[in-house]
């Protein structure tokens, strides 16, 4: 027949499993994990800025060449209107008709930019052309006819084969008519060349940060997402019995903060191992003698060897009997499982009082002993009347096991600064002081009990998961010979349980 496995092989087996998983390979890491994902989008987002960016420029720049066109060729019209109005430099007369003397002047004072040139044309005779080292060879041959008696100030742009021209014409008018007519044109070509050039010198820098950008930031969100890699790693360590690992926070960022988390719920998980361990090991300790001791007289009476009817009722006793106490520590054991849930207590309004005198009266029966009721109090607190009774009932068990027949158990109740106080005194051997720190803990008994005493080491852990569940506590106060003084101190009000719960359980 084969066995279960135990529970360091079923650790085992589950730890080998989880180490035979199949693991990634390197290029999918690469191009499905997370780090490819937000890299992806940060070089998109890059992308985009640049591109937006590098457009922005090249529009900014076109503007600011358009303006500055428009700027040079009103500038030159301003200087020849202001020439018109003036007076010819060597007869220091006004111009008057002679618009080739004006023309002449004109051309003699201004010299061209090197994408600029300057037109005459006269309402008779041959136009003059006074261009910069980048004109294009266009004769606007197509236009002096036009300009000859252009009436108006002419604005507009020429495609030409070297590229876009642009132009305004200035008539020079008396009463007769049009004399001439200025022409300043700004051939853009060159400028616009230089904006591109400007343009592509952005793109290519654009495209050495988004390179840089993007190693930088692979390496950087390898460090933002290291704290993942350690939770990973520290998930895939964890078993039953290896619950040491911890990763280290750095930052107080959202990662932090998630890795802080995973930590605390590695120690709650640690301790919740612990426990379960002890528990397992203290439950088998304590079930073990029941089960020998039933088991033997269970073989005795198989084989025959209890012939006397009294024998064998007592054995059948003595195997009910520990029966019975199995049956009371498994109850225990549940009753504690429970006290960790939020549907453990029901509570309702309880008038400290009448709960008093309610838990003497049952006391008195349980054995002789002198109870009595110390103090209580006419304040009511919201609680669950059962647990609390139950509670009280285990400290009373727990003071007759340490007392004898006659000796003093009182109970007595207050309320204080928000807090109700429920006590238990006796006067019998007390507790040293080396026991006091453990006596609320699982399976633990003290060595000074009087007599026989079949308690199964639960009572008082039962008792303090009882104050626990009501957001409360429990004390002890005790010297030897002087006998002991136990506390349960809860709130007056309660918080609701599942929203408590839910708190404990999201630290």
């Amino acid at each position: 027949m084969a066995t279960p496995p135990t529970e360091r092989q079923r650790e085992a087996g589950s730890q080998a499993a989880a180490d035979a998983e199949p693991r990634p390979t390197l290029a999918r890491r690469i191009v499905g994990g997370v780090r490819a994902r937000i890299l992806a989008s940060y070089v998109i987002l890059l992308a985009i800025a640049l591109l937006v960016s590098v457009l922005a420029v090249r529009q900014v720049l076109l503007v600011r060449l358009d303006d500055r066109i428009q700027e040079d060729l009103q500038q030159e019209v301003e200087e020849f209107r202001e020439l018109v109005g003036g007076n010819d430099p060597e007869t220091g007369r006004p111009f008057g008709d002679d618009v080739r003397r004006i023309f002449q002047v004109y051309l003699a004072r201004n010299v061209p930019d090197d994408d600029e040139e300057l037109i005459t044309v006269p309402r008779r005779g041959i136009p003059r052309r006074d261009g910069g080292d980048n004109t294009q060879d266009f004769t606007f041959a197509d236009f002096v006819d036009g300009w000859r008696t252009l009436g108006q100030v002419e604005r507009d742009e020429v495609e030409t084969p070297g590229g876009q021209v642009r132009y305004v014409a200035v008539p020079v008018r008396t009463e007769g008519g049009t004399l001439g007519t200025f022409v300043v044109a700004s051939f853009v070509a060159d400028e616009r060349r230089e904006v591109d050039e400007a343009v592509r010198i952005v793109a290519v820098v654009a495209a050495i940060v988004l390179v840089l950008g993007t190693v930088g930031a692979f390496f950087a969100a390898g460090r933002v997402l290291a704290p993942l890699r350690g939770l990973a790693a520290a998930a895939r360590s964890v078993s039953g019995t290896q619950m040491d690992r911890r990763i280290r926070v750095e930052g107080d960022d959202e990662l932090a903060t998630l890795a802080r988390t995973f930590n605390r719920m590695l120690d709650r998980l640690q301790i919740a191992f612990s426990s379960q361990r002890e528990f397992i090991r203290d439950a088998s300790h304590e079930l073990r003698t029941p089960i020998a001791v039933s088991r033997g007289h269970l073989e005795l009476l198989a084989e025959g060897h209890l012939r006397n009817e009294s024998d064998r009722r007592e054995a059948i006793a003595l195997v009910t009997g520990e029966l019975d106490r199995m049956n009371r520590f498994v109850e225990e054991l549940l009753l504690l499982a429970k006290a960790e849930s939020p549907n453990f207590l029901e509570l309702e309004t309880v008038p400290l009082g009448e709960l008093c005198e309610e838990l003497i009266a049952k006391a008195r029966g349980i054995d002789d002993r002198d109870w009595r009721v110390d103090a209580t109090s006419s304040r009511s607190i919201v609680a669950d009347r059962q647990r609390l009774t139950q509670a009280a009932m285990n400290l009373f068990q727990n003071a007759i096991a340490h007392t004898e027949p006659g000796d003093q158990i009182a109970i007595g109740a207050k309320v204080d600064a928000g807090e109700a106080v429920i006590w238990v005194r006796d006067t019998g051997a007390g507790i040293p002081a080396s026991e006091q720190g453990r006596i609320f803990q699982r399976f633990s008994r003290g060595l000074h009990s009087r007599g026989r005493y079949e308690g199964t080491g639960i009572g008082l852990a039962i008792v303090r998961a009882i104050a626990e569940a009501h957001g409360g506590r429990v004390g002890v106060s005790s010297r030897p010979g002087e006998g002991s003084r136990f506390e349960i101190v809860i709130p007056v009000e309660q918080q609701d349980p599942h929203q408590a719960w839910a708190m404990e359980v999201g630290r």
